[in-house]
Formats: structure tokens, sequence, C-alpha cells
């Protein structure tokens, strides 16, 4: 009787054993699983670099227009339609225009 209870042991030993490797869920799963997390995170840090890069390039493009759109209306008195630009000038500011012609 105690040799059947051992070898019944051994068997649900064996089969708890076989599920834990080769089963559904088992540990070679589990390191599978690691594996793919460590390479999903190492796609999303090159994701969230090439993001805060294209962000960087949005930014500089708005920036850059305002920049452009400043420059324009100042050095070439461009304006937009609809618009009306004045141009003031101090009194010295047309003395030294003056001077330099």
């Amino acid at each position: 009787m105690m040799r059947l209870f051992t070898v019944l042991l051994l068997l649900i030993l064996g089969l708890a054993q076989y599920r834990l490797w080769f089963g559904q869920h088992s540990i070679t799963d589990y390191w599978n699983k690691q594996d793919e997390l460590r390479s999903q995170a190492l796609s999303n840090q090159e994701l969230e670099k090439r993001n805060r890069l294209l962000k960087a390039d949005v930014t500089d493009l708005q920036q850059g227009f305002d920049a452009i759109e400043e420059r324009a209306r100042n050095e070439l008195g461009l304006i937009k339609q609809d618009e009306v630009f004045f141009r003031l000038f101090s009194q010295s500011d047309n003395t030294e225009k003056m001077h330099d012609k």
C-alpha cells in the first residue's frame, strides 16, 4: 500500500513538472515572453527617440515660420491679405537715413 502511494505521488509530481516545463503557460513561455518584452521595450525606446526628433522638427518649423514671417514684415515690408502695414520712424531715424545717402 505504501509503495503504491509513493508511486502515485511520484506520478503526480512528474505530471506537475511536465506541465511546469512544457505545458501551457510554462516556464519556457514565460522566458519567451520576457524576451519579447525586452525586444518591445527597445523598439519603444527607438520610437520615442524618433517621436522626440519629429516633435522638435515640428516645433522648429512652427517657430521658424513665425520667424520668417516676422523677418519678411520687418525687412521687406510684406503684409498679409486685408492687412494694413504702418511703419513709423522717429525723427532721429529720418536724420540718420538722410545722412547715409
